[in-house]
């Protein structure tokens, strides 16, 4: 059983330091690679099903967040405003009053439509100490958002198409959902009230989960709108959210968006909240303790290690790293100095790739190729192990070695 928190810190993928402050933790070069491939990953993917990318600050004044509903139902979650001048800005906890006005801020016409916007943003959470833990809770969250602005009609389509991206980059990363729910408002006063848009919004979510067993569960929507959550756990059991995609009528009215129908007229968009991999926090977390610290190939920090076999193989071992840096490969060298050949093997247990460079190996720029998996396809030339490598880190999967 791994636990992200232990593993993290051995690998030295993270940790904290408690002048930072709690719920604070920072990236070593290692985790700061995972964590950039992630990002990359999730940009390229967005970028196919044709999204467009923004950038927003992670400031806003007090007043954009009570426009947008937050700072009436959410701000027990805020930190607390600063002043400025004569005014107040708040970090911001959500990126959607961002891009509503990043919406607003041109005019659209009903061809336009659906318009993706994308964002890898930082937002702040005032989370209490006690429900801090490793990456999973935090204070300062990198998040992978987006919002589809769309026609009524639109709407169920779009979050069909999100929850399909969802689908496709769990195959990828090597993950799997526990479970879908469809995360409706409960008792209380911390939801907009207006039935009916909750009743449109739900029956939308319902649509778009058609073919997908799901479990409605009540209290647990957003102040705005329902909710799809996808829900994983964790080595121990625990359940928690990773990504989601949720229909917001709420603040497309609160910030007067519209676009230009074919009639002429003004039309209220459809605002799709849609995150495919939640914060990255919790997804490196969660990719942690699913792969133990073995990520698969694209993802991992070091995806070759060169080994040569006595001091004679170091400069053709050194050759080898430098020919596969410049093929944007990650790879690294661990010399006969750092210890015995089977010392160094299982010191790189977790890198995918072992090329071990002995004396014959040398003389015919060849390399014994071992697999994490404990596969062994034999000497291969240099030049035939490092395309093959390339080839499965572009292909991005999760398995190791492709059949000649």
């Amino acid at each position: 059983m791994h636990d992200h928190r232990r593993l993290g810190r051995e690998l030295e993928l993270f940790d904290t330091d408690p002048l930072m402050g709690a719920g604070l933790p920072y990236w070593l070069p290692d985790g700061a690679v995972v964590r950039h491939e992630l990002e990359e990953y999730v940009r390229e993917v967005e970028r196919a099903a044709g999204y467009r990318h923004v950038y927003s600050p992670v400031l806003g004044k007090r007043k954009l967040y009570e426009t947008s509903g937050h700072w009436s139902h959410y701000s027990d979650d805020m930190f607390p405003p600063m002043p400025l001048g004569a005014e107040e800005v708040v970090l911001r906890p959500s990126l959607c009053p961002h891009h509503a006005l990043i919406y607003r801020s041109r005019s659209h016409s009903y061809r336009e439509l659906p318009l993706r916007m994308a964002e890898l943003g930082d937002m702040y959470r005032s989370e209490l100490w006690g429900a801090l833990g490793g990456l999973t809770r935090v204070r300062a969250i990198r998040l992978n958002d987006a919002h589809i602005f769309c026609t009524l009609e639109q709407a169920a389509e779009e979050a069909r198409a999100a929850l399909e991206l969802i689908g496709r980059a769990y195959a990828d990363l090597g993950i799997r959902a526990a479970r879908y729910r469809l995360s409706l408002p409960g008792e209380g006063g911390k939801y907009v009230a207006d039935p009916e848009l909750w009743r449109r919004a739900t029956a939308l979510l319902r649509e778009a989960l058609d073919g997908i067993e799901y479990e409605a569960v009540e209290g647990e929507a957003a102040f705005y709108g329902p909710k799809i959550d996808v829900q994983i756990t964790d080595p121990v059991g625990r359940e928690s959210t990773l990504s989601t995609v949720q229909i917001d009528f709420h603040q497309p009215e609160r910030f007067d968006l519209h676009y230009i129908g074919p009639d002429g007229a003004k039309h209220r968009p459809v605002m799709v909240h849609r995150s495919v991999i939640g914060s990255v926090e919790r997804a490196v977390a969660h990719l942690i303790e699913t792969h133990g610290g073995a990520f698969p190939a694209w993802l991992a920090p070091v995806q070759l290690i060169v080994l040569p076999v006595a001091d004679a193989q170091v400069e053709q071992a050194a050759e080898v790293v430098r020919r596969a840096c410049a093929l944007g490969l990650r790879a690294e060298l661990a010399a006969p100095a750092d210890g015995s050949l089977g010392a160094r093997i299982r010191a790189a247990r977790l890198v995918p790739y072992q090329a071990v460079i002995g004396e014959r190996e040398a003389g015919g720029d060849l390399a014994a190729v071992r697999l994490r998996d404990g596969r062994r396809p034999g000497a291969l030339p240099v030049v035939e192990l490092l395309h093959r490598i390339g080839e499965r880190v572009r292909a991005r999967g999760a398995e190791l070695w492709a059949a000649a």
